[in-house]
């Protein structure tokens, strides 16, 4: 029996990435967390309904909440409930990590930021960063080093 590639197998159970993150945030750190969904949504994440650009993850009462990403509602969702798209979902993380993300995003001034949307083992789960905001002078900087790069690595392959 041939083994499968875990490139692909991951691959398959990504729902959704957030690539602007990388390009706004220096991201420093990231963690799992699970999300507290309705029926309609998981369907929705089933079928790739969903966006998390502009989401981002607020702290309150020693919670965490996903504010700002929209899941769209399939047409076939029940006619008795009246989702939301975009709500407040709670999400599940250890008691230990919120008490250290609550004092770096009070004291130091991180962002947390959304990452991905991936299914673990059936259930879903949002990668967390923790990341400081990049000025348009980072971004400019990172976007050189970028190339350079791409340019080394092509001058290497030909030469």
């Amino acid at each position: 029996m041939a083994k499968k590639n875990s490139r692909n197998r991951s691959d398959g159970n990504t729902i959704v990435l957030n690539k602007k993150a990388r390009h706004d945030y220096f991201i420093e750190d990231q963690y799992e967390a699970g999300l507290v969904l309705e029926g309609w949504e998981v369907k929705s994440l089933r079928s790739n309904k969903v966006q998390i650009r502009e989401s981002y993850v607020m702290l309150r009462n020693r919670e965490a909440w996903l504010l700002g990403a929209h899941i769209t509602p399939l047409p076939t969702a029940s006619t008795h409930i009246h989702p939301a798209p975009v709500r407040a979902r709670k999400l599940l993380l250890n008691g230990k990590e919120l008490a250290k993300l609550s004092g770096l995003v009070d004291r130091k001034g991180y962002t947390l930021v959304a990452l991905a949307m991936y299914w673990k083992q059936g259930k879903a789960k949002l990668k967390v960063g923790l990341g400081k905001g990049k000025k348009d002078y980072d971004k400019r900087a990172v976007e050189k080093d970028n190339d350079w790069k791409r340019q080394k690595a092509r001058l290497l392959k030909g030469g």
